[in-house]
């Protein structure tokens, strides 16, 4: 696979002229929403990967090829192209030169790309991307392990967290349900397991980088969260003698 962006591959030992901003945390922190509210603002690009994913995935439904066959996977990623474009409203995602924004979204790509994430190969080889779309800078990048294993060299980390009774909270109003199974307190219960195990898996496990700010939301409102966020990569830059409006 080959994935291109505007900006050149630096060396890995000059000076980036914009920073790389990792964004960790546990699950149902506001990575995401953070991502992209710092992408819009700064004009970033926000290295999305589950677009990266999910590119992949339709050219694989476009194929008719087996998902679930690694190899396959991989050798399609050999020969393909994706492309992040950086929008006001968000990444414009091209796929060998085609605009597939809006397909990427589709519920038959989202599923296919959950079932070719799950093979190693291809997820080394994601990392491998979004190192070269990044190493140049000014991208914005959000996961478990960013700061720590995809982007160590980030000038910017952030380690986004909130006790998981708010976070549960805020997913349940934010997605709601018609299953009366699904309940805040199901929600929590679930995030309080994948937190165990993000936490203590033997590959990259969940933990701030040592030199993240850890920005804990629990008492926080969303636009006091985005404001604290914009004020750390504000301050980056002005000590980096970058400036931005």
């Amino acid at each position: 696979m080959h994935v291109e962006s505007e900006q050149k591959n630096s060396t890995g030992a000059a000076r980036r002229e914009r920073p790389v901003v990792a964004i960790d945390g546990p699950a149902g922190a506001g990575k995401s929403t953070m991502a992209a509210h710092l992408a819009r603002r700064f004009g970033f690009l926000n290295l999305e990967t589950g677009a990266m994913y999910r590119a992949l995935a339709l050219k694989a439904i476009d194929n008719d090829l087996d998902f679930a066959d690694a190899d396959e996977m991989l050798q399609l990623a050999t020969r393909t192209t994706i492309k992040l474009e950086p929008q006001l409203e968000g990444n414009r995602v091209l796929l060998d030169g085609v605009d597939v924004s809006r397909r990427v979204r589709d519920g038959d790509v989202t599923a296919a790309a959950s079932k070719i994430s799950v093979h190693p190969p291809i997820r080394v080889w994601m990392v491998d991307q979004q190192r070269a779309l990044g190493n140049s800078g000014g991208v914005v990048m959000e996961g478990r392990d960013i700061g720590t294993v995809v982007f160590p060299d980030a000038e910017v980390k952030i380690f986004l967290d909130a006790a998981p009774e708010v976070r549960g909270n805020r997913r349940y109003k934010q997605t709601g349900s018609d299953d009366a199974k699904v309940t805040e307190e199901s929600l929590v219960k679930e995030l309080k397991e994948r937190d165990e195990r993000d936490r203590n898996r033997a590959d990259s496990p969940l933990k701030p980088a040592d030199d993240a700010v850890i920005l804990d939301s629990t008492g926080l409102t969303l636009e006091q969260v985005l404001e604290k966020a914009e004020t750390i990569v504000r301050e980056h830059l002005a000590t980096a003698g970058l400036h931005h409006s």
